[in-house]
């Protein structure tokens, strides 16, 4: 199937493209990576008995110990609510720093497919991200519906108040890593500096404590996109209150962001099976 796919695309590759027709040449193969995507989450969990179920089970855990231990160390006045700031901070983060994590391996782990076929390389960011949103969304549901026991009003917040910044966050999913991808073909060190760096920047986010906590150090928080990110959706779901200027600055920030990832491949794009 995806042989016929590749054949194609290949028919319909010009030398010159604009970023607009390599990225709809690249959706045309939609069935051909969601399929992918889909086969490599069954077979990450084949031969267990609770399957994907694990996504979310495993971060229940973490979100109860950790909210048991954090909580007392902080001291919380309200833990009901202290369970719910942590549990969506926990499995929001942990979806974007691994699809972060994963992303300048993405085009490396597929070099053999690059350079004996002619499929277009925006194939693989793409696959790995849709492989990525298997596992958020199965995650974020199952951990969605035990916070609801904790704070039933996050339910309504959701439906109505959280799909612009909902929006937000898989968009970013999705250029952020892939620009890193791109430059991690490039500059191998890459590969090397993405976890110290998302290390430090979980322990300068509000994730497990509160922003005030920061103190005088609350400017960092403006400076850190993974975390604004999170934040836009948690506040959301959390307090129901929707600031759409800002909701509004991040989507034209993040098709900023597309727009500049998807160039940067257009330039790149002859050498990069010469540099993997």
């Amino acid at each position: 199937m995806q042989l016929i796919f590749i054949k194609k695309d290949m028919r319909n590759n010009p030398k010159k493209r604009t970023i607009i027709k390599l990225f709809y040449s690249a959706l045309k193969l939609y069935r051909v990576w969601t399929f992918t995507a889909w086969a490599r989450t069954e077979e990450r969990f084949a031969r267990t008995t609770l399957g994907s179920i694990w996504l979310g089970l495993s971060n229940l855990i973490s979100i109860a110990l950790l909210s048991a231990v954090y909580g007392t160390v902080f001291k919380v006045e309200n833990f009901k609510e202290y369970v719910v700031y942590l549990g969506l901070g926990m499995v929001l983060w942990s979806s974007l720093s691994t699809s972060i994590g994963s992303s300048p391996n993405i085009l490396l782990q597929n070099e053999i497919k690059i350079k004996n076929t002619n499929t277009n390389i925006l194939f693989y960011p793409l696959e790995e991200w849709w492989f990525q949103l298997h596992n958020f969304f199965q995650s974020f549901a199952i951990v969605f519906l035990g916070l609801i026991f904790f704070n039933k009003g996050i339910a309504f917040n959701f439906i109505f108040y959280s799909t612009l910044p909902l929006i937000n966050f898989l968009i970013f999913m999705f250029w952020f890593p892939f620009l890193i991808c791109l430059l991690g073909v490039r500059y191998r060190d890459v590969y090397q500096l993405i976890p110290i760096l998302l290390q430090l920047t979980f322990l300068l986010s509000p994730i497990l404590y509160m922003k005030e906590n920061l103190g005088k150090l609350i400017w960092i928080v403006n400076l850190n996109p993974i975390y604004l990110i999170i934040s836009q959706f948690r506040d959301s779901i959390l307090s129901g209150n929707l600031n759409f200027l800002n909701s509004l600055t991040t989507l034209l920030i993040n098709f900023f962001g597309i727009t500049i990832s998807l160039l940067y491949l257009k330039n790149q794009k002859n050498n990069i099976p010469f540099l993997l």
